[in-house]
């Protein structure tokens, strides 16, 4: 972020709000327990059947709810047959597309592996954003290029308190996320369930905007809620 100095101003600035600011740099400093990334530690890496992030080729699922600024979303997630060799690993290639008002808005290919202790990781998409016109692919990376690195989409044995980076791509993509609670019970459109893993994600690059995301064993992700920063939020509502 650029910073233009102006005339120097004598500014007093509450206690309160410089410790809010300094609560928000503390969390994104928090030292993630992720490990590194390393190719031997991948030996069936297109059989991803984590618990609580399980990919199936051919299986479709579908979320309803709505955007950044309160508008109805349609979001579809379609596990494909297709791969993608990353850093010496092959890599299931997961489509996920939405609409905003029934109309086309996004449609992004992320790629995930499962390394041999069952952690799932991501290690990149190829974003296109209709909606952005002079750069429509912001946001894509891909492990090992530009120094970008994968990162934990879920883990093996989630425990409370524990911090994962779930991708570094400098001033691209640096979200991390938390794992709140293992026993949450939740019900969406889809269905109801308990014992249901909530984490809190959360980005340098967007300081103001904190998500929970909701995953429930034998399914994956059923509900995703933008607590500060956006009115996103999306609910499972169908498997195909």
């Amino acid at each position: 972020m650029k910073t233009v100095y102006r005339n120097a101003l004598l500014v007093v600035i509450p206690v309160t709000f410089l410790a809010m600011i300094s609560a928000s740099l503390i969390e994104f400093r928090v030292q993630a327990q992720t490990p590194a990334f390393d190719k031997s530690n991948f030996h069936d890496p297109l059989k991803i059947d984590n618990k609580y992030y399980s990919l199936k080729p051919g299986a479709i699922m579908g979320y309803n709810g709505t955007d950044e600024e309160g508008k109805s979303m349609r979001d579809i997630i379609t596990i494909t047959n297709d791969t993608k060799e990353i850093q010496g690993v092959p890599t299931r290639v997961v489509n996920d597309t939405v609409f905003v008002e029934g109309k086309l808005v996004e449609t992004t290919n992320d790629w995930y592996a499962q390394d041999d202790k069952g952690n799932v990781w991501y290690l990149g998409e190829d974003t296109t954003d209709f909606t952005n016109k002079k750069n429509p692919h912001e946001g894509s990376w891909e492990s090992g290029v530009k120094g970008a690195k994968g990162g934990l989409i879920m883990l093996a044995e989630p425990k409370v308190g524990i911090t994962y980076d779930q991708e570094f791509a400098k001033g691209v993509a640096e979200d991390k996320a938390t794992v709140l609670s293992l026993d949450d019970n939740v019900s969406v459109p889809y269905g109801s369930y308990s014992n249901v893993i909530k984490t809190k994600e959360f980005s340098a690059l967007e300081p103001d905007v904190v998500e929970q995301k909701y995953y429930a064993a034998n399914v994956g992700d059923i509900k995703e809620k933008t607590l500060k920063g956006s009115k996103e939020g999306i609910e499972l509502v169908e498997i195909k």
